[in-house]
């Protein structure tokens, strides 16, 4: 083999290489923002759930105040 085809071989050999390494490198960070979104969507549903869990506990407290500013108006209503 002459120099020059040794020279276009090894320029060949190690861009195919480059690239090949530089493709798994691109796949392997797409896969780990792949996995990140799915965590944050299960941190996002969990968030979303304690939300209507908070909403509902905070409903039910508001009628439970209601009832009671209600009854204490009936009481003073009465005694008056």
């Amino acid at each position: 083999m002459s120099a020059a085809s040794k020279v276009v071989f090894g320029t060949t050999l190690l861009l195919s290489v480059a690239t090949v390494a530089g493709v798994h490198i691109q796949q392997n960070l797409l896969r780990e923002k792949l996995h990140e979104g799915v965590l944050r969507d299960i941190e996002r549903q969990n968030r979303k759930e304690e939300n209507l869990r908070l909403l509902k506990e905070q409903i039910t407290l508001t009628r439970e105040l209601e009832i009671e500013r209600d009854a204490m108006l009936m009481a003073k209503g009465t005694q008056q």
